[in-house]
């Protein structure tokens, strides 16, 4: 097992990663820029090392730096956490050729998964469900790609294949609209992600976004941890997220959930993955897989106790997996609310000094946080500040206890959108469970004409 382990992060997930480093008795080396210098879990480090100023680029981006870091500290492995360059196959690859151990799977996998026509393409050689579409990058020419829309049928989403976080995307309803879409589509994924590759596939009405966590080591072993539903989102972001997803039989979640370990023994897969789906009418069709860690984690621990991120460390020691699927047991209902720094009705970042925080209390609350009285969020990174997690026996139970929390956290000198997941474990539909991916903005584009 590792001795110490520099973790290539901030945030939630920094402190997250730390915690479990600390209760297997692993020293943790933390970076930081300069903006992050009286972070919670900089203090509670073994080491910190300032990597640079507040601007991601000159720090969490700073490869060199990462590298340098735990060169000087000694450090035996490099936890990326999610964000920044967690799937980077060049940075993966950087860290194993410069000594180190990265957590993470190979960076071979990191690059097949990370290009949406490569991995869909993996995908269908697995047997895993995708959505009906180009078979791989669209051509140049507008006489080929019009035959191609025309036989999936629109709509349509042109999407750039090394797209992410909801960047890249364009719907089009009418074949007039197509090849325009596809030039800006090209476009604006060579600015954005050095690569202006693009595909089509069909344009799912009313979906759900479902995803499913994986486990695999190095020696062909792979579970999957059963399922969550992240359709509660706004602009293709994640609000809100629960496990297991409601409506979905154990029947389904153990067909999809086998395909998609048999998928990771296929690619060779190591480390912690997600595998995500649209899913609609009954049946899957795969989007993409996340290699990394997910935000939402901790609802799937909860439900099935397993640790994913010492899991994650132990597979990256080169231990064998410890659970065969028999060993995994769902047990109750787990929800997350992500907690943001930011106006909860116009979304408008809100950095600043946290004048009082009261954490949520009481029976099956657990909150990831990295701020406390006194914290100043900084106006450069993600405005997540948190999550809030609440488990019960059942999904009515889970809510309710959610409410519960929901009403006692109390942050002050921000804004946070606390007020709008109050509004949301109070909404009709959401408490029934099964809306779909455009729930939360269709409500809101109501909301918004209401008050006009």
């Amino acid at each position: 097992m590792f001795e110490k382990i520099l973790i290539a992060n901030r945030g939630e997930i920094a402190l997250r990663i730390q915690r479990a480093c600390r209760e297997m008795g692993i020293k943790t080396v933390v970076v930081h820029s300069e903006a992050d210098r009286d972070a919670k879990y900089v203090k509670l480090a073994d080491e910190s090392v300032c990597i640079g100023p507040a601007p991601s680029a000159k720090s969490y981006l700073n490869v060199p730096a990462l590298i340098a870091a735990a060169e000087v500290t000694d450090a035996q492995a490099i936890h990326p956490g999610y964000g920044f360059l967690s799937e980077n196959a060049d940075f993966a690859e950087r860290v194993e050729q410069s000594g180190f151990v990265f957590i993470g799977p190979r960076p071979d996998t990191i690059r097949l998964m990370g290009d949406k026509v490569s991995a869909k393409n993996a995908m269908i050689e697995a047997g895993v469900p995708c959505v009906p579409g180009s078979d791989g990058a669209l051509p140049d020419d507008p006489v080929e790609i019009t035959k191609i829309a025309k036989k999936i049928g629109f709509p349509v989403i042109i999407k750039a294949a090394g797209g992410g976080g909801g960047r890249g995307m364009r719907v089009v309803h009418t074949e007039g609209a197509l090849i325009s879409s596809v030039q800006m589509t090209r476009t604006e994924a060579g600015a954005a992600f050095g690569n202006p590759t693009v595909y089509m596939e069909k344009f799912l009405e009313h979906p759900r976004h479902i995803e499913i966590q994986v486990l695999a080591d190095e020696y062909g072993n792979a579970i999957y941890l059963g399922e969550r539903d992240c359709s509660m989102q706004r602009r293709h972001q994640k609000v809100i997220e629960e496990a297991p997803a409601p409506g979905i039989t154990d029947k389904q979640r153990q067909r999809i959930g086998e395909a998609c370990a048999e998928a990771c023994r296929r690619i060779g897969y190591r480390g912690a993955g997600t595998f995500e789906f649209l899913f609609e009418n009954g049946e899957f069709y795969f989007i993409e897989m996340n290699t990394r860690v997910q935000v939402e984690h901790p609802v799937t621990e909860m439900i099935t106790g397993v640790d994913i991120v010492q899991e994650q460390i132990r597979i990256a020691a080169g231990e064998k997996l410890r659970y065969k699927q028999k060993d995994i047991v769902i047990s109750g209902h787990a929800m997350e609310c992500r907690i943001n720094a930011e106006d909860p009705f116009t979304f408008v970042p809100s950095p600043g000094k946290i004048e009082s925080y009261h954490p949520a209390g009481g029976p099956g609350i657990r909150i990831d946080s990295h701020i406390y009285q006194g914290y100043v969020v900084p106006p450069h990174y993600d405005s997540m500040v948190g999550k809030l997690i609440a488990y019960g026996d059942t999904r009515e139970q889970a809510m309710a206890r959610m409410r519960v929390a929901l009403s006692e956290m109390a942050i002050s000198g921000i804004k946070t959108n606390i007020p709008l997941h109050q509004e949301l474990f109070m909404d009709a539909a959401f408490q029934r469970g099964g809306t779909s991916i455009h729930y939360l903005e269709n409500r809101l584009s109501q909301q918004k004409k209401g008050s006009a």
